[in-house]
């Protein structure tokens, strides 16, 4: 799927292919939305990856959206801040971006109106794994909700969420949640664009000065494109939860496959 991907975008390609720096390596991972049992899998699979290959400096990247519509995102919140907290113990880096569903949900704690949305944007099964009860929370108003909330989620996870970056630039690659504005400087980007544009970002054609790299916007393959890397594959309803590999010019996909419960992993060159 990737070599036809290249292929379909091999006339509007550069020169010269992006690269990471030599002697590093990055894993991007996408939108997790909840799927504990997937990103567990992935986790693996890049561990695996990495020791396979010569030694390098690696950097891993969760892209945002760790959160919301799946049915575990504290135990996701928590596998993330425990990889993060092993890592850096280890002298090695991990960078998690800032979504839009994690900026909603520190919003909804202060705002109702930024809480109806977060429940409308799957916050309910957070909310739920956050310990509240299914039938407390079928019955609360919004402000009763609003309190509930506040109580289940307490400041070890806002301020935790509070060190969720807004974007990364390694090499020839910067990496966001949901996209840039075109024909702005990424050091001049605002965060509601980087964690919520769609258009004009998606059907840009023009050079962006990095190839974007990023989630947000679900489709069923990753999107290779002459200035971005779309890598939200839906896990939540779809079992694909993709991780993008890079290394000097080479781009590996590594992909959940769910068939029957059971999770294995796909690699796409």
């Amino acid at each position: 799927m990737l070599g036809a991907l290249r292929k379909l975008f091999a006339g509007t390609a550069s020169a010269s292919a992006p690269r990471i720096p030599d002697g590093e390596r990055v894993f991007a991972i996408g939108d997790i939305h909840g799927r504990l049992d997937l990103f567990e899998a992935l986790m693996g699979a890049i561990m695996t990856e990495d020791q396979k290959r010569s030694p390098a400096k690696t950097t891993i990247i969760l892209l945002g959206d760790l959160i919301d519509r799946g049915p575990a995102s504290l135990g996701v919140l928590a596998l993330a801040r425990q990889w993060q907290q092993e890592r850096r113990a280890a002298g090695k880096a991990m960078h998690i971006l800032m979504g839009n569903h994690e900026e909603m949900l520190i919003h909804s704690l202060e705002r109702i109106e930024v809480l109806r949305q977060f429940v409308q944007y799957g916050g309910r099964e957070t909310l739920i794994s956050f310990g509240i009860d299914e039938k407390t929370y079928a019955d609360a108003s919004w402000e009763e909700l609003q309190v509930l909330m506040q109580q289940a989620i307490t400041q070890e996870w806002i301020d935790f969420i509070g060190t969720f970056e807004a974007c990364l630039q390694i090499g020839d690659y910067a990496f966001v949640h949901a996209g840039i504005r075109p024909g702005v400087a990424l050091e001049a980007q605002i965060p509601a664009d980087l964690r919520w544009i769609r258009e004009p970002f998606l059907s840009s054609e023009q050079a962006h000065g990095s190839v974007i790299v990023h989630g947000h916007t679900i489709t069923d393959d990753p999107e290779i494109r002459r200035n971005r890397i779309g890598i939200d594959t839906g896990a939540y309803q779809s079992g694909r939860l993709t991780a993008l590999l890079l290394e000097g010019e080479e781009q590996l996909l590594l992909s959940t496959v769910v068939d029957e419960e059971k999770i294995s992993i796909r690699l796409e060159k």
